[in-house]
């Protein structure tokens, strides 16, 4: 009998070689799928917040804080109440926060099934973006490990930048698509540098 790890499906699985396709020397397009993600609700100043920022390593404190990096636990920062962090594959993450938390005032929810990763790299990865994106991009404004809630291709996103030229693209999985096409198409004037 197969389990539920066999079974799942992510939204761009079935485009794996059209992006691997698409993807150049300047700019690569790539699923990230089945990433553990747990929405927090935590008030600053209550106990809640304190125990979750200590089972955490720390909660973000202000717009575009990022707690941890892409390879280990990540914690960003949505409103001063609200927190996703975001973990490897089939964590038992969400099972250690809501023991963590107990009777105490504040929320864990489990949303791993609820937004897919898109990671667009590559020195033109910031280019493509800007085509679609209304945060100023650049370096001296958007630093390594910052997230925001944004629009993408119109549609509302998270965009963490986890690396120099790398970004991480969250939209729901209803729009995984949508949003892959987008930056497709804003990666053909890239292609020419294959290789």
């Amino acid at each position: 009998m197969a389990n539920l790890q066999q079974l799942r499906h992510s939204p761009l699985a079935d485009r794996t070689e059209e992006l691997q396709a698409a993807s150049s020397a300047a700019v690569a397009i790539r699923e990230v799928p089945f990433t553990t993600q747990v929405g927090l609700r935590a008030e600053p100043g209550t106990e809640g917040h304190t125990v979750l920022a200590e089972a955490l390593g720390g909660l973000p404190s202000k717009v575009g804080d990022v707690v941890g990096n892409v390879e280990s636990t990540a914690v960003l920062w949505l409103s001063p109440d609200e927190f996703l962090a975001i973990d490897q594959p089939d964590t038992q993450l969400a099972d250690r926060l809501t023991e963590v938390l107990g009777d105490r005032s504040g929320q864990v929810l489990d949303l791993s099934a609820n937004r897919t990763i898109i990671e667009l790299s590559g020195q033109a990865a910031a280019l493509v973006l800007r085509k679609s994106c209304p945060l100023d991009l650049h370096p001296r404004v958007w630093t390594v490990n910052q997230a925001y809630v944004t629009e993408v291709a119109q549609t509302p996103v998270i965009l963490w930048r986890v690396a120099e030229d790398t970004w991480w693209i969250a939209p729901r999985i209803s729009f995984a698509n949508h949003v892959t096409n987008w930056l497709l198409d804003g990666m053909i004037e890239f292609s020419s540098a294959k290789g």
